[in-house]
């Protein structure tokens, strides 16, 4: 198994941990190493950019955030059989939350609003910058339009007011902020029925700190919301606008684009009437 020869030829004190494989995807070999590591093999070029970012930038975030992140704590190297970085990662005991929910969704808001309001500070100059996550709405107009199409008529004009609302608010007018880029249940997890990690940056990202926060309306009521606005003390009318108006859109996304993931799909259906509510 290429695993196991990576780990004799560069970390050579682990090579004789069990290996178990937990998932072979489109962009990565994920492997279970010994009871506290993960081996994460990308599989095409793209999920290697992805887990540099992972590499080049959750050293640094992970030790100010108030919930685990899958740091790499060991860093491979391309050999002559295999052309990529790849990481060593700590197991972060738990399943998604769009599969496993918290016992205590007041709480769950409260932990996930903590862990952004820890996150969005600041990025410095050379963050890497998203083309669609973090950016002004109007950037995201073409592909709403397009997706609300799709949608019933029921639903659609109430769709088109929520999104003009809030392609009508202020646009953002901090600093670009660190954003996780990709913040859905299906990459937070849950254990003993608590938030217990928030995992896969590898969409890491700065600008509008919106585009994270539309991660309410994909796993909260609206009460539970307040709760996770609370948490964050960060979000002014504006920002709390612009993140419905995320949240929108990305449920569009997921509706229109997940025909083939079930898991997807619903998370865009729960957001969607959340959205609307």
């Amino acid at each position: 198994m290429v695993v196991r020869k990576l780990l004799a030829e560069q970390h050579p004190d682990l090579a004789d941990l069990p290996v178990e494989v937990l998932a072979n995807g489109w962009d990565n070999l994920v492997c279970r190493l010994g009871d506290d590591l993960l081996v994460r093999l990308p599989r095409r070029a793209v999920a290697a950019e992805l887990l540099a970012h992972e590499q080049r930038w959750l050293p640094e975030l992970a030790g100010r955030l108030p919930l685990p992140v899958p740091a790499p704590v060991r860093v491979g190297r391309p050999t002559a059989h295999y052309p990529w970085s790849w990481s060593i990662v700590p197991f972060l005991p738990g399943r998604i939350a769009a599969r496993s929910e918290p016992d205590d969704y007041r709480s769950a808001a409260a932990a996930l609003g903590g862990f952004l309001h820890a996150l969005h500070v600041p990025a410095p100059p050379q963050a890497p910058v998203n083309a669609f996550r973090g950016i002004p709405l109007a950037g995201r107009a073409e592909g709403v339009l397009s997706g609300l199409a799709q949608v019933d008529a029921a639903d659609r004009a109430a769709a088109v007011r929520v999104w003009r609302t809030a392609a009508a608010a202020p646009l953002w007018e901090g600093p670009p902020v660190w954003l996780h880029g990709d913040l859905h249940p299906a990459n937070i997890l849950v254990h003993r029925g608590r938030i217990s990690a928030v995992i896969d940056f590898g969409d890491i990202t700065s600008g509008d700190p919106a585009a994270d926060l539309s991660v309410a309306w994909m796993l909260f009521t609206a009460e539970q919301r307040a709760a996770f606005r609370q948490a964050y003390n960060g979000a002014d009318d504006a920002t709390w606008a612009r993140a419905r108006g995320w949240a929108l859109a990305l449920s569009l996304v997921f509706l229109t684009h997940s025909a083939d993931n079930p898991l997807m799909h619903g998370i865009g259906e729960r957001a969607f009437r959340a959205v609307l509510e």
